[in-house]
């Protein structure tokens, strides 16, 4: 890898998000997926760390999650396959992270391996603004990182919490950017 210290940071690029007649999905996910595939290419061009945060709950098992939403991506079920072409290359630079929690920190060792690797700065984007990707990017800026979150790359079924998150992430928590911009970083 050249430059470890920006690492790409995609969550939940999944079918159960993207893909027509799963309980997830919502018509607007779509229009993340051009950006996302940028996003995407270029940090597999540059050797970034790759990260894919995906949701994965066991399948038959209590959980939490599941008192506010409906059970969804358990383990080998038809929502948990990657958007195609979306899925993590064999290589030691790309990485999934299994959540079974909004944060992609939250009971991972997502920390420890970024830390490891010497990353400082979080590019993210993927779904949904408002739920995962702010939760993992509050995450991130309590751990003392750098965070980028592309616009065009993330939004929501809730437009008007994706926008709100925006203007949070962008006020608190790190910097809201575009995906030229996003892809210069990379």
């Amino acid at each position: 890898m050249a430059d470890n210290r920006v690492a790409l940071v995609l969550i939940d690029v999944l079918d159960a998000f993207f893909a027509p007649g799963r309980p997830a999905y919502y018509p607007d996910s779509v229009k993340a997926l051009d950006p996302l595939r940028a996003l995407l290419t270029k940090a597999r061009e540059q050797e970034r760390l790759i990260v894919h945060a995906v949701e994965r709950h066991r399948p038959g098992l209590a959980d939490f999650e599941h008192k506010k939403i409906p059970v969804h991506c358990e383990i080998g079920d038809d929502q948990s396959p990657y958007v195609a072409g979306f899925e993590p290359l064999d290589t030691p630079n790309e990485i999934e992270v299994p959540k079974r929690r909004y944060s992609a920190f939250y009971a991972t060792d997502l920390d420890l391996l970024l830390r490891e690797q010497g990353v400082e700065t979080l590019l993210v984007a993927g779904v949904k603004t408002n739920v995962c990707v702010r939760a993992t990017i509050q995450d991130a800026f309590a751990g003392g990182y750098e965070i980028l979150l592309a616009k065009e790359a993330t939004n929501s079924n809730r437009p008007h919490l994706a926008e709100a998150s925006l203007e949070d992430i962008d006020r608190y928590f790190g910097s809201v950017v575009s995906v030229e911009q996003a892809l210069e970083r990379l």
